[in-house]
């Protein structure tokens, strides 16, 4: 009760039937103690879910495909989906590759329309091609008469096709594309439609290029020799004392 006003005063903050059994308020030091108790319980069970899930995470970086990065954390993987090759059929080879012309090529491919100035309409290419071709020897061409052999059979004659140029091989991990400049609307239909044949022109051409490099080359002629010295080496070692390897079908460039 209150001396002055006679009246019965209560602390502020509490209200009855708060306290304990008897009524009376509780003690001022045990709310603090109550609430910073809860505090330190959410504090222990946010951690202990962080926890879970950092071990959870770690399980799945180590032992799955998934890769996150330090720089992306949802990382991605890549998943081939392709079916089994298909065999289309299957060819017996006869052919000696004697010879092999690395080359690389550079492609400088332009288009453009005419009375149209190239930044609107227009587009350059440099692109990088490397690759290379075999001087190869068909031996299927080879007739029976092709082989002449002495009486005493210590000489022999053999009679081939000159080589000829195989396929030009381009190898795509080692080409790139330098550079490309394209005109507005050229830049504009790409967005809208892209064409998935847009690189096969520039292989067709370098193709062509390397063909016609190598054949500026002493490319066949080392495959000659090389065929020569081979045959000679196989057959002296047979116990032929003398052998001799002619070209006798004119050279086609091919």
């Amino acid at each position: 009760m209150n001396a002055r006003t006679g009246r019965d005063t209560e602390p502020i903050g509490w209200r009855p039937g708060s306290g304990g059994d008897d009524g009376r308020p509780p003690a001022g030091p045990q709310a603090p103690r109550r609430r910073w108790g809860g505090l330190i319980g959410l504090l222990i069970g946010i951690g202990s879910v962080l926890l879970v899930v950092a071990l959870v995470v770690a399980a799945l970086v180590r032992f799955a495909d998934w890769r996150p990065s330090l720089t992306n954390p949802f990382g991605t993987r890549t998943v081939d989906r392709s079916e089994p090759a298909l065999l289309l059929s299957l060819q017996d080879l006869s052919v000696y590759k004697a010879a092999t012309a690395n080359m690389q090529q550079l492609v400088d491919l332009e288009r453009d329309a005419r009375f149209v100035p190239s930044f609107i309409v227009g587009e350059r290419t440099l692109f990088v091609a490397v690759g290379s071709v075999d001087a190869e020897v068909d031996f299927s061409r080879i007739g029976k008469d092709a082989i002449t052999v002495s009486p005493d059979r210590k000489s022999a004659e053999i009679r081939l096709p000159h080589p000829a140029l195989g396929k030009v091989r381009i190898d795509p991990n080692a080409s790139y594309v330098a550079s490309r400049q394209r005109g507005i609307l050229n830049r504009l239909s790409s967005v809208v439609s892209d064409d998935p044949n847009s690189q096969r022109e520039l292989y067709q051409l370098a193709d062509r290029r390397i063909r016609e490099a190598a054949l500026r080359t002493d490319l066949l002629a080392r495959a000659e020799a090389n065929t020569r010295a081979t045959l000679e080496a196989m057959l002296k070692g047979l116990g032929y004392t003398k052998v001799t390897v002619t070209f006798t079908e004119s050279k086609t460039p091919n």
